[in-house]
């Protein structure tokens, strides 16, 4: 389990080296800037670095190349004992032998944007660079990507079947070892059996704390798979619009959104990592800016369709609160996002209404807004992983993961809505 978690570890690393790389190519080819060309190459490093890490591994075994492969790829030093060890000695299970194929056709997607990158430096160094050959290499860099970004997902979702397959397993060899405990236990004397309960009790302790870190893990791998599409797509929406922009200032306009997304949305993927990672990361109390958090929750869901015609207007009575500012981004930005995305686009005015205040001794947020509601017999459903009223629209992860956020910072979460007229949603949290 451990190996495995250090595998998707890896793949969000290896994922972001890849996008980034992407992102300050498509930002050389279009400025020129030596800058960009050298922060393309150390982040195409990422996944170059795992790319050396799995052909050593499979001609020659653990050596010292394999793991400085890893260390490149920017796997913690703790994981390399853990990634190497599963990989020598069960790469011919089938879910992890898929896995590895993946990661060869995603490394050979890596080899030719490393091409098509050098292919770029080339013409921009003898000055042959010209408007159609920079629209060919942005088409070459996007499809690239494309198929990279399923290669990606297909390594994530196979893990997440091995995971679940592991999961399975450790659960049936404890039902056996108890089995085997309870049989043997049966010839011994009566003081054997008093020691054979409390050994049984110790047990079932053990598989309740196993069965709640696996739960962890399986939160992490949908919550991670399901953010890691986010950027992507607003990714692929900025380069088609890029792609019919003749003029140079709004093409530099669009990368900077490119940019301000990827940069906003990679911090928020690492603090999800880091929280699964830690298992249970421990509530941090501090000073937070509940205005700040709005306006940059705002700022980053604006690429949403028919953002732009909402009114979003906030009552901010409270601003300072002691609380985890993690777990408010998480709240603040799902119920945001929710709001926009079921927005009622027949109505003429659409708004969106954030209020914060002091009551009977809890700070209160409210997110209220005139879509489309929520019928009654979803109702006692919302806040249950992957439900959701309307699978286009979302994961049905994000009413969940707002939920736990909560929780965790001993607050609760209430809904009132009526279908066709609106919802507001009340996170009360303790002062």
């Amino acid at each position: 389990m451990s190996a495995n978690r250090a595998y998707v570890n890896g793949e969000s690393h290896y994922s972001k080296g890849q996008k980034d790389a992407s992102r300050h190519l498509i930002t050389y080819l279009y400025t020129k800037d030596e800058k960009q060309w050298k922060l393309y190459l150390e982040e195409l490093e990422v996944p170059q670095g795992d790319g050396i890490a799995r052909k050593t591994l499979l001609k020659v075994g653990d050596n010292k190349v394999a793991r400085k492969g890893f260390l490149i790829g920017r796997n913690h030093k703790d994981d390399l004992d853990d990634l190497v060890w599963l990989f020598v000695n069960f790469q011919q299970v089938s879910f992890l032998a898929k896995a590895i194929d993946e990661w060869g056709k995603g490394d050979e997607l890596i080899f030719k944007l490393f091409i098509v990158g050098h292919e770029i430096n080339a013409q921009i160094k003898y000055n042959l660079l010209t408007p159609s050959s920079q629209k060919n290499f942005l088409n070459q860099i996007s499809s690239i990507s494309d198929k990279l970004t399923i290669n990606e997902r297909n390594f994530s979702n196979t893990l997440g079947e091995g995971t679940r397959k592991i999961k399975s397993l450790l659960i049936i060899t404890n039902i056996v070892f108890i089995l085997i405990i309870v049989l043997s236990v049966c010839t011994y004397y009566s003081i054997m059996v008093k020691r054979l309960l409390v050994s049984k009790k110790e047990i079932e302790v053990k598989n309740e704390n196993l069965i709640v870190v696996n739960r962890e893990l399986d939160r992490f791998v949908y919550s991670a798979s399901h953010d890691l599409r986010s950027p992507i797509t607003s990714l692929k929406g900025l380069i088609e619009i890029t792609q019919l922009e003749d003029d140079i200032d709004q093409i530099k306009s669009y990368l900077g959104l490119m940019h301000q997304s990827l940069t906003k949305q990679d911090q928020f993927i690492i603090d999800i990592i880091d929280y699964s990672k830690n298992k249970r990361k421990q509530v941090v109390m501090e000073p937070v800016s509940l205005q700040e958090l709005f306006d940059e929750a705002i700022s980053q869901l604006m690429h949403i369709e028919n953002a732009n015609r909402i009114t979003f207007t906030q009552e901010l009575l409270v601003d300072k609160i002691q609380s985890d500012e993690l777990r408010l981004k998480i709240i603040i930005s799902n119920l945001l996002s929710n709001a926009i995305k079921y927005a009622d686009i027949n109505k003429q005015e659409m708004f969106i209404n954030v209020k914060t205040y002091f009551e009977e001794g809890y700070n209160k947020i409210e997110v209220t807004d005139n879509g489309i509601g929520i019928k009654e017999e979803f109702k006692d459903n919302i806040f249950e992983m992957y439900f959701g009223t309307n699978k286009n629209k979302g994961s049905g992860l994000g009413l969940y993961i707002v939920k736990e956020a909560v929780e965790n910072i001993q607050g609760n979460i209430s809904v009132f809505s009526e279908s066709t007229i609106g919802s507001k949603f009340t996170v009360t949290i303790p002062n």
